[in-house]
């Protein structure tokens, strides 16, 4: 019986505490897109440490964890051009929302804030269009 679920149960748990720790630690609202945000534009100078502590963290805990899971299978596409393609809507989307689905949807919603709970219907609705287009449309992925 395939027990794929309790691992996607997990891993929400786990950004879940990691929103509410990085809030009740720095005070502020978790979220990839601000925190890589003020690396690039200059504004999260006096917190930059912190920014690429937890950028290491999300970019090292998998590759740390990989002896423990050996090789994950996943459907990804090997294919270039949608993989950029695909990261460049995401960096869209995530700059005309004013956050990413980490900031909006996981502390955002936590928050009641309206603005989360609009920004992921927004992210969910574009994800479905973008597997039925990418997928059943033109066949990409």
């Amino acid at each position: 019986m395939p027990i794929d679920w309790i691992w996607g149960l997990i891993g929400g748990l786990l950004i879940g505490t990691g929103g509410a720790v990085y809030l009740l630690g720095n005070g502020k609202i978790m979220g990839a897109s601000g925190i890589i945000g003020g690396l690039v534009d200059g504004s999260g100078r006096s917190t930059a440490w912190e920014r690429i502590v937890f950028l290491a963290g999300v970019a090292l805990t998998p590759i740390l964890l990989m002896p423990f899971y050996g090789k994950v299978d996943t459907h990804i596409t090997d294919n270039m051009l949608v993989l950029a393609i695909a990261g460049l809507l995401v960096g869209v989307g995530t700059r005309f929302a004013n956050g990413c689905t980490s900031g909006h949807g996981v502390c955002g919603m936590s928050r009641l804030s309206i603005r989360g709970f609009v920004a992921t219907a927004c992210y969910i609705l574009a994800g479905g269009v973008g597997v039925i287009l990418f997928r059943h449309v033109l066949g990409v992925i």
